[in-house]
């Protein structure tokens, strides 16, 4: 283990934590999982920025990396969601398009030769989006809906292009 994979396995412990403090009867909740939120954020950011900097990229970063940001995503759509904060139709097409990317990593990582596609710059601009409308709407900032709807949108051009190169990665397995 190392820094970077020491960071994403802290960002996987931080899921549960988000879920029963935004679910607890603490009366600064929904504040108290946006600052858990924002901890995730930086460990994302650090462990990116380690590892590349210093040479410490991992197949299991690779892999885990956007693992943990997925399920924190999909952890704060379902909670925000509950909350009727953000609406339905967000978490169903973001929380498809994750649990498809979740599945899709692994079948590529284990059934197509440990292969790791990451994430383009489309994708990163619409995690950077996620976190800013995520924020916006939980600390009261306007256009937080209309970010909401930017992340969609982004969001699903940047799975499109992920599929796209998926596919051609699986095929140049199965070709090998």
């Amino acid at each position: 283990m190392n820094v970077p994979n020491i960071l994403t396995s802290i960002r996987f412990g931080l899921v549960p934590i988000f879920i029963v403090v935004l679910f607890s009867s603490h009366p600064n909740n929904l504040r108290l999982s946006a600052y858990i939120f924002i901890i995730a954020g930086i460990t994302d950011l650090l462990d990116g920025y380690i590892a590349r900097k210093y040479n410490l990229i991992t197949k299991w970063g690779q892999a885990m990396d956007p693992l943990a940001d997925k399920l924190m995503q999909l952890a704060v759509l379902f909670g925000l969601t509950v909350k009727q904060l953000i609406p339905i139709w967000v978490i169903i097409i973001l929380g498809l398009k994750e649990l498809l990317m979740i599945f899709g990593g692994i079948i590529l990582y284990t059934k197509g030769g440990k292969i790791v596609i990451p994430a383009d710059k489309y994708g990163k601009a619409a995690t950077i989006i996620f976190y800013i409308a995520i924020l916006s709407i939980v600390f009261g900032f306007p256009y937080g809906k209309y970010l909401i709807l930017m992340t969609v949108l982004l969001t699903l051009y940047a799975f499109t292009r992920y599929l796209l190169v998926g596919v051609n990665e699986m095929k140049k397995y199965k070709a090998s």
